[in-house]
């Protein structure tokens, strides 16, 4: 894989339990509604539990993920192609983490953070 290894571990509270953050993350048709510039391939369960493997498109560039872990407070994803590597989720009341290592050409702390901050608008605005 041709790229640097980059890490990232960002943190940021959001007003919802963590049944909504949950939600948020582990159902297909939510991520698809607060990622819209990411492409997710068709045919996703409703929920993402282990062993469920999916393509993501940022662009031109695939990422390939592989659900290793799917929890009521975390989900482990492990990457590759466009970034080979892991993206780990927790949360709980009123708070989310993220933390993504892996190799790639792709900015990752930058995605990472636009990532989490589409998530806490999308939870704002859909909190009902």
């Amino acid at each position: 894989m041709l790229g640097t290894f980059q890490q990232s571990h960002l943190r940021i509270e959001l007003e919802a339990p963590h049944t909504v953050i949950r939600d948020s993350l582990l159902h297909s048709e939510k991520l698809r509604q607060w990622l819209p510039t990411q492409r997710l391939s068709p045919g996703l369960p409703e929920q993402l539990n282990p062993g469920v493997i999916f393509t993501s498109w940022i662009g031109p560039v695939a990422i390939q993920h592989q659900v290793e872990v799917a929890e009521s407070y975390g989900l482990r994803l492990l990457l590759s192609q466009g970034i080979d590597g892991y993206h780990e989720w927790c949360w709980g009341e009123g708070w989310v983490q993220s933390r993504l290592e892996g190799v790639s050409m792709l900015p990752l702390n930058m995605g990472q953070t636009l990532s989490l901050l589409r998530l806490r608008e999308f939870i704002a605005t859909h909190r009902g």
